[in-house]
């Protein structure tokens, strides 16, 4: 008897990270929910490699649910026509679907969950939003910092690379953003507020 393990086909959430999936995007800011998603599967030892989904994938049990973890290669503007191609397959809630994505409103190094709400300007969760037809999506949201300037482009400071002090701030926020994910998949999304708001 399998139940729902790694042989049964389903999943029980989706783990999605935002971002462009481009070599050049790599460390900047707006790919903050790839650089998360990655630090989590090394840390739980398992691949996002295979390609389904319009998105790279890869799969881990948390506490007996099985999370597919999510990086849509559609670029971060189309991320929900990934995103909703997935919960349709599954036939998932947005309740079950939790994002990870880059915020410019927090510092670096600051994450804010959030059980349902507004895109907040943040255009792939627009499009999930707009594409689903709900905005009750789990959120956990990490800080790339405002503009340094109010000059500044905002294309230009999201698609600009974090320092390497950033990156390190980062890692340790995707650390907490893992422990975060087990206590929403646990259903204990409010625990997760109180622990990392």
């Amino acid at each position: 008897m399998f139940g729902k393990n790694k042989f049964s086909g389903s999943v029980d959430f989706l783990a999605v990270g935002l971002g462009n999936p481009d070599k050049k995007y790599e460390r900047t800011r707006h790919n903050t929910g790839f650089i998360a998603l990655d630090y989590i599967a090394e840390k739980r030892n398992f691949k996002i490699n295979r390609i389904k989904f319009k998105s790279t994938v890869g799969e881990c049990s948390i506490n007996g649910h099985k999370v597919l973890f999510m990086k849509p290669s559609t670029y971060m503007n189309n991320s929900g026509q990934a995103v909703v191609e997935a919960m349709n397959f599954y036939k998932l809630k947005p309740e079950q679907v939790i994002v990870i994505f880059d915020d410019i409103s927090l510092d670096v190094g600051k994450m804010r969950i959030r059980s349902k709400g507004s895109d907040g300007g943040q255009k792939g969760m627009r499009s999930i939003i707009y594409l689903s037809g709900s905005d009750m999506f789990p959120r956990i949201k990490i800080g790339i910092g405002a503009k340094p300037n109010p000059q500044w482009e905002l294309a230009d400071w999201v698609l600009s690379k974090f320092t390497d002090k950033e990156l390190r701030d980062i890692e340790k926020m995707a650390d907490n953003a893992d422990k975060a994910l087990e206590l929403i998949i646990n259903g204990n999304i409010s625990k997760a507020m109180n622990l990392y708001n």
